[in-house]
């Protein structure tokens, strides 16, 4: 039986690029989990662009909820990436080169696909880079990632710590939101208001 979380993110439609702003990184994995194991319950391919401690967190959630990771993985169903090192790939001198991303991301997306599979994806690089101190390139890379979504339909999960917006946290946070097409409330089964 699913549970709120996959409720709330089995229902998102194509070409959403939704952001959640978290306190509690259990509430953000929450979420994470409900977004992975809703779309592939659902037949969805999933990329997963994390941290590794996310992505180990989320894959033992997953295998704890019966999803098979093996068979997903094999298939092409869900693909899991490293955000530190899907960066190097695409970022020149600190800033997002829209053709390396758009070749890096097609090449995903692609996989993701196979057999005419819906798509969904979650982004951490974002985050990353924000917290590095990158706001520039990190506002960039969503309008990259915004367009990118709207042109191939898919639909895309970004977090952030709120822990990562020290200076004039509030104008900050709002340039985040606006980047996006809803934000998702804290606790991960529902929008903000």
């Amino acid at each position: 039986m699913p549970n709120k979380f996959e409720v709330f993110w089995g229902e998102i439609s194509p070409c959403e690029h939704l952001v959640q702003i978290y306190d509690q990184e259990d509430a953000f994995m929450d979420s994470l989990e409900g977004f992975v194991s809703g779309g592939i319950r659902k037949g969805d391919g999933v990329v997963v662009i994390a941290l590794p401690k996310h992505l180990e967190n989320l894959e033992a959630r997953l295998r704890s909820a019966s999803v098979d990771l093996r068979l997903a993985r094999l298939t092409d169903q869900y693909i899991p990436v490293n955000a530190e090192a899907a960066l190097k790939k695409f970022l020149v001198n600190g800033w997002p080169d829209e053709n390396r991303f758009t070749q890096f991301v097609t090449s995903l997306i692609t996989r993701a696909a196979g057999n005419g599979r819906r798509v969904r994806a979650f982004g951490e690089m974002v985050a990353v880079m924000w917290e590095q101190g990158h706001q520039g390139a990190t506002v960039r890379l969503e309008h990259l990632w915004h367009q990118f979504c709207h042109r191939e339909t898919f639909s895309l999960f970004c977090a952030y710590p709120k822990s990562g917006f020290t200076e004039e946290a509030s104008a900050s946070i709002k340039q985040i939101c606006a980047a996006h097409s809803k934000v998702v409330a804290a606790d991960g089964c529902g929008l903000a208001e």
